[in-house]
């Protein structure tokens, strides 16, 4: 991998329905409160306890290998691992071999609170490395800030959250969500349904969907949560079956995809009648379905199906790696480029130190050539640019890409760029979320 450092009229109308979404987020405890507009260029006081005396740097892998989580975040895992062989072959970082410490957060928000502080305060990592959920994202951001340690997060959320202490190489809203609803609407999608899971990323992305909704002119018909660790989808799904959506966007995490399908599949629902556009269900996760999935959507920045060189390789050393699943992700290989971004970053800064580090980024000039293609990093917010691209499931769980943007989505987090999202309900969608 080479490195190189170098429509308008319905807004109000939306806005009330995106208040009650924030109400019954704040209602329903999803997320630890934190301060999530804590600006990349701010620094904690603690000090660090990293170890750079010998010729190894530690860091920690956090990564749900138990749980709800586990069906996407045992591969997260694992390529973390051949990155850091990979590093560690062509000569670490800053001549330092890569010596990790995996854990595992066991889908469970305090194990994964718990497990960071260990990570910093104990075996002294460089930068720890993992996450899938918000809830799990949240519960980590308050250590890291109170430790000043680094967390590297590889999965597509809802944004409206930036840290000094967090690198984030998934997708943020404008990247994946709002590219899916302008696919929709360019395939004349009418009506949409709403389904996701009990926390706090599918409620603040909905939210922001309804708002974009309404923009588009596309009306939302209902809307229903399941908590992430319950798989039975009967009632909701047959409140989607009587609304009739055009679509369904579909922001369920884990496991729990299984028993939505399933319902859906029961209550005659087929992707010819009523389709399915995803933003966590990729390739490793659509053959676990327990049914056949062709012909539903999804919303990603990277598909195996990317005809590069890049790629080509990037999957060659995955499916040669041991205990490796044979397919590869978005997750995974944004968690996979995250490893890369923090070797880029050390050694732009010459220091492990975390202050060092971000004056790198905030000095700009860092790109990846990643499997996804050439990535950028905005030093100000600390996440990626990305291709938007959607992809349509074919009989062998791939994805064909039927729809990309232009060019790389620089990262807006806030939304800010965005004139249909009112800064009073960002407000409240932040202090909501926590």
């Amino acid at each position: 991998m080479r490195i190189t450092s170098r429509r308008r009229g319905t807004t109000v109308v939306a806005a009330t329905g995106a208040l009650a979404a924030i109400t019954a987020l704040a209602l329903s405890g999803c997320g630890d409160r934190a301060d999530s507009t804590a600006e990349p260029g701010a620094t904690a006081t603690s000090t660090s306890c990293i170890d750079t005396s010998g010729d190894t740097i530690k860091l920690g892998f956090l990564n749900s290998l138990t749980g709800g989580m586990a069906i996407s975040e045992k591969t997260v895992s694992n390529v973390l691992h051949m990155a850091a062989d990979e590093i560690n072959a062509d000569g670490g970082i800053l001549g330092k071999k890569i010596e990790y410490v995996q854990e595992d957060g066991a889908t469970d928000w305090p194990t994964f609170a718990e497990k960071t502080d260990k990570l910093l305060t104990q075996d002294c990592v460089g930068a720890i490395f993992g996450g899938w959920t918000s809830s799990s994202r949240k519960a980590v951001k308050p250590v890291v800030e109170e430790n000043n340690g680094l967390f590297f997060y590889p999965v597509q959320y809802e944004g409206l959250e930036s840290s000094p202490n967090i690198y984030y190489t998934g997708a943020t809203t404008n990247q994946q969500i709002l590219p899916a609803m302008d696919f929709l609407a360019s395939q004349g999608v009418k009506t949409l349904f709403l389904a996701g899971s009990d926390y706090v990323f599918p409620r603040t992305a909905n939210a922001i969907i309804k708002l974009y909704a309404a923009e588009l002119g596309i009306k939302i018909v209902g809307e229903e949560y399941v908590p992430l660790d319950k798989d039975d989808w009967t009632t909701q799904v047959a409140k989607i079956a009587e609304a009739k959506p055009d679509f369904i966007f579909n922001t369920i995490n884990g496991s729990s995809n299984v028993g939505f399908i399933k319902a859906y599949y029961d209550a005659g629902l087929t992707p010819a009648t009523t389709p399915i556009i995803s933003v966590s269900i990729a390739e490793e996760e659509a053959p676990s379905m327990g049914h056949e999935v062709t012909g539903n959507y999804a919303s990603w920045n990277y598909f195996q199906s990317i005809e590069s060189p890049a790629n080509a390789k990037f999957i060659e050393d995955w499916k040669a790696y041991p205990g490796s699943s044979g397919v590869t992700s978005d997750p995974m290989e944004a968690a996979y480029i995250s490893l890369y971004l923090y070797k880029a970053l050390v050694e732009k800064a010459d220091s492990f130190e975390v202050d060092d580090i971000n004056a790198a980024a905030a000095a700009g000039g860092i790109t990846i050539d990643a499997p996804e293609g050439p990535v950028a990093l905005d030093g100000e917010n600390h996440h990626i640019s990305k291709v938007g691209h959607i992809g349509k499931i074919n009989a062998d769980n791939q994805f064909d890409i039927v729809w990309s943007s232009d060019a790389p989505i620089e990262p807006d987090p806030y939304l800010k760029k965005s004139d249909w999202f009112p800064a009073d309900v960002r407000d409240a969608l932040v202090a909501a979320a926590g």
